[in-house]
């Protein structure tokens, strides 16, 4: 087997990021394009009731969230017998299909549908991509693996959306989703051209990725990134108000908000890949801390016109910090059924996605301001710090109880899966090389 180039490694890397950003710029570039899609697709009750088509509206982005939440654990179930490549392949032609769909079709039902399709491969692909590049990295480096994949959705928060934003406000919304169409097509070919043949897991099956629904450690990480996180998308819904009613800040600086959002979600997802390699238990325990001052930070001075910029970069740091750690997490405790652990994470950012918004807008129209999700977000926080610390003890018990019973607590079948990831790409069922390889 000849080794890959470090050119050629950059590049499969590259294209599997490429995935990452065009993904990011479907799921957000919705939101900024909320009125003009009302317009267009509602155009009776927009005229009667623009607030109204604009709240209904934005049932598109629920069926996106939707379609992540149902198509993550499907896709990675029935496609358990596929070569890796052959299966992002697949899912980026899902993904440009469902967004061209989204782009051509003339009513609100038929696009509604459209949305929903295009997001059930999103879970997937982050998962199965993550997976490769963690291969394509080398044992020791799933973390820096999964973070320069998501790295892709993160530089399309800070470029992307507002770019791909400003071309629909100007051509039309439908000219934005086939700018995300065609992403995705240069990213069905640059995976065809630069990422080398992966081998089909070997004794895969449908009911044995199953059967990962059985172990506790499993529903106790979903439960992290299901509530843990929901406080970010309290803070991020609902930013622009903050922006515009609590620092009294024109409504030109929300774009500007939203890019140190961005930022800070860069370097957080760089930092937190790179922390997880080297001690994922202590990444996720004490980068969740961090993550809560944050959102404290965020409730006490998000008010003033610094503070929202300081604190907004703070939040999006902490919570990225977090993500690469928590999916190198759920991979772990997933055995074998690597593929569906490393594609449940993004049904549960999407679970958190929707408790943080509904969370947020009811203490918002309790009264209590906009500032107030901050406050929602650290309670979800402390009970997604409390998962992740439960998660820990009851691998400990069972290492302990391992060790007294039969003697083989330092196998490594029982070692601390919770210290590092090291060890992931050897779990799989696929043959690893001392160097990727290009088959």
């Amino acid at each position: 087997m000849t080794a890959l180039s470090p050119a050629r490694r950059r590049l499969a890397l590259l294209a599997l990021a490429l995935g990452g950003f065009g993904i990011g710029a479907t799921e957000f570039v919705a939101m900024g394009l909320l009125p003009d899609l009302a317009r267009d697709l509602l155009p009776g009750l927009s005229e009667r009731d623009p607030a109204g088509a604009v709240a209904h509206a934005g049932w598109l982005i629920s069926a996106y969230a939707l379609g992540v939440v149902v198509g993550a654990p499907v896709f990675a179930v029935l496609s358990v017998r596929l070569p890796r490549k052959t299966l992002l392949l697949l899912l980026m032609a899902v993904l440009a299909g469902g967004t061209v769909a989204s782009a051509v079709l003339p009513s609100f039902g038929l696009v509604l549908l459209a949305r929903f399709v295009a997001a059930l491969p999103h879970g997937a692909y982050f998962g199965t991509a993550a997976l490769v590049a963690g291969r394509l990295m080398g044992p020791g480096h799933q973390g820096k693996g999964i973070a320069f994949v998501l790295s892709g959705l993160t530089l399309a928060n800070v470029v992307g959306v507002p770019v791909i934003t400003r071309i629909g406000q100007l051509a039309g919304w439908r000219a934005a989703y086939l700018v995300v169409a065609g992403l995705f097509v240069l990213t069905l070919v640059a995976i065809t051209l630069a990422v080398p043949r992966q081998p089909a897991p070997a004794g895969a099956s449908i009911r044995g990725e199953l059967r990962v629904f059985r172990l506790p450690q499993l529903w106790l990480m979903m439960g992290v990134g299901a509530i843990g996180f929901g406080g970010f998308f309290a803070v991020y819904t609902y930013i622009a108000q903050v922006v515009v009613v609590e620092a009294r800040l024109p409504v030109s600086a929300v774009p500007w908000v939203l890019a140190v959002f961005g930022l800070g979600m860069v370097g957080g997802n760089l930092l937190g890949g790179w922390a997880a390699d080297r001690n994922l238990r202590r990444t996720i325990l004490l980068g969740y801390p961090v993550f809560l001052a944050a959102m404290v930070a965020m409730a006490l001075f998000g008010g003033s016109p610094v503070g929202v910029f300081a604190c907004t970069f703070a939040v999006g740091t902490g919570n990225m910090v977090l993500i690469p750690g928590v999916q190198a997490r759920l991979i772990v405790v997933s055995g074998e059924a690597q593929l569906l652990g490393a594609a449940l994470v993004h049904s549960a950012l999407n679970v958190a996605n929707s408790l943080g918004a509904a969370l947020g807008g009811a203490v918002i129209a309790a009264g209590y301001g906009y500032l107030a999700p901050s406050w929602v977000g650290v309670g979800l926080g402390v009970l997604g710090l409390a998962l992740a610390v439960a998660s820990f003890a009851h691998e400990d018990r069972r290492r302990a109880t391992a060790a007294d019973n039969s003697g083989v607590g330092n196998s490594p079948e029982h070692r601390d899966a919770g210290r590092t990831p090291v060890d992931l790409t050897v779990r799989t069922a696929e043959p690893v090389a001392a160097a990727p390889s290009d088959r």
